[in-house]
């Protein structure tokens, strides 16, 4: 149930340390498990004071045991150990103190340790922090390199002098954190965020060198995976020997087996790459040579060729081809006209002898009555009717006389009489 309080009427501290006591009482005996930081026996007292911290954040609680729980276990824990406790929270008003009295401890094995790790491990792998799409490349030469690694330790030697041996005017910025024990996670992963915001740092480096299962555990920590794999910067990992296996190989970009591997990863070497450039400029030349050289040659075939040595015969020949093509032109056009010229005459001709006028130029006329009509037959005319007769050239009227055609037998020929 909650509190009722207010400004007017709070609680004083002693009540709220008294029933923050309260609650805790209630929790019962808890199993914790943690890193002992310190362990502290006073001579004479049946007590041994223990420091016990989380690996993954920075939070730690004061553990009371009697001596004979201690010794049951003190061969084989110490400062460092991993161990699992089993205690009764406590608070001690007058302090605000919050302390745990253990009845049992029990170390941390390596095989628990390691089966830990492979779960977590398999867990890590499902959400797909280890996949090879999410790896970033490295940059070929980075302004400047960030370093994580433990102060004044062979593992910051190594890469530092090795990277400068490869190429002098490598850059770094550096931060010096324990790499192990009980704040090693912590203060690792505030260093990888830290490089992680500037600006300047293209690539990041955690180095340490080798050491036990125990020593390398924090790079396994899931806390410091997590950080690592939200860097926007590229990592490099370089933690112990080849046969080590940290969880932070697998979710950093690069793995590197060593320190010293992790430089020649990192930073190139200016003697390899002067060589290769000198290489790649030689071949470069020789191929130039080689374009040039060829088009030399093709060159000198093209002006060996007789139309480059007589330009002016190619024109000449194709003057003398339009001429031909002009004249068989000409020709072709006379045969033409020649043609339908002899058939304009003979078509001519044709229609001359066809034509009426040719018969009346024989002698022949036309009688046309008054209204035009051509007579045709005797029977169509009567004696005395006007008719006007069409000769070849002019015409002129007539009269028809006598009986009409057809009593007797004689008269005019039908419809056409001989001209004066």
């Amino acid at each position: 149930m909650g509190l009722s309080t207010s400004a007017e009427a709070p609680l004083p501290v002693g009540e709220v340390s008294r029933l923050i006591g309260g609650w805790i009482d209630r929790l019962g005996m808890v199993w914790v498990e943690g890193q002992i930081t310190q362990i502290s026996r006073r001579p004479g007292a049946g007590v041994v004071f223990l420091t016990l911290r989380d690996p993954s954040y920075d939070i730690s609680v004061g553990v009371t045991c009697y001596r004979q729980t201690f010794d049951a276990v003190a061969d084989v824990v110490s400062e460092g150990a991993r161990v699992v406790v089993c205690a009764k929270p406590e608070w001690y008003a007058p302090r605000g103190q919050l302390s745990l009295r253990a009845t049992e401890l029990r170390p941390v094995g390596i095989g628990e340790l390691l089966a830990r790790l492979e779960r977590l491990k398999r867990t890590l792998a499902g959400e797909g922090l280890f996949a090879a799409a999410r790896k970033k490349p490295l940059p070929f030469l980075p302004r400047r390199v960030g370093l994580v690694s433990g102060r004044a330790s062979a593992a910051e030697r190594d890469v530092l002098e090795n990277a400068r041996r490869r190429w002098p005017a490598v850059r770094f910025e550096v931060r010096n954190v324990p790499v192990q024990g009980a704040r090693a996670v912590a203060e690792v992963v505030r260093a990888v965020r830290e490089l992680d915001g500037l600006p300047e740092v293209e690539v990041i480096i955690v180095a340490r060198g080798g050491g036990s299962v125990e020593d390398l555990l924090p790079f396994s920590d899931e806390q410091l995976v997590r950080a690592v794999a939200d860097c926007r910067t590229p990592v490099v990992s370089a933690i112990g020997h080849e046969p080590d296996s940290p969880l932070l190989d697998l979710v950093a970009d690069v793995r590197a087996s060593t320190p010293t591997d992790a430089a020649k990863k990192v930073v190139p070497d200016v003697g390899e790459e002067l060589d290769r450039v000198r290489v790649l400029r030689d071949r470069a030349l020789r191929t130039v040579r080689g374009v040039l050289d060829r088009e030399e040659r093709g060159l000198a075939h093209a002006l060996a060729r007789p139309v480059m040595e007589r330009p002016v015969r190619m024109v000449e020949e194709r003057s003398a081809e339009v001429e031909a093509l002009a004249a068989r032109s000409r020709r072709v056009l006379g045969h033409l006209l020649d043609r339908a010229d002899s058939e304009l005459l003979h078509t001519r001709a044709r229609v001359v002898a066809l034509s009426p006028a040719a018969t009346l130029e024989r002698g022949y006329a036309v009688l046309q009555r008054a209204d035009g009509g051509v007579v045709r037959s005797a029977e169509e005319v009567a004696a005395g009717e006007e008719l006007r007769a069409r000769v070849a050239v002019g015409e002129f009227p007539v009269r028809v006389g006598g009986a009409p055609a057809g009593e007797d037998g004689a008269g005019e020929p039908e419809g056409v009489v001989p001209g004066p």
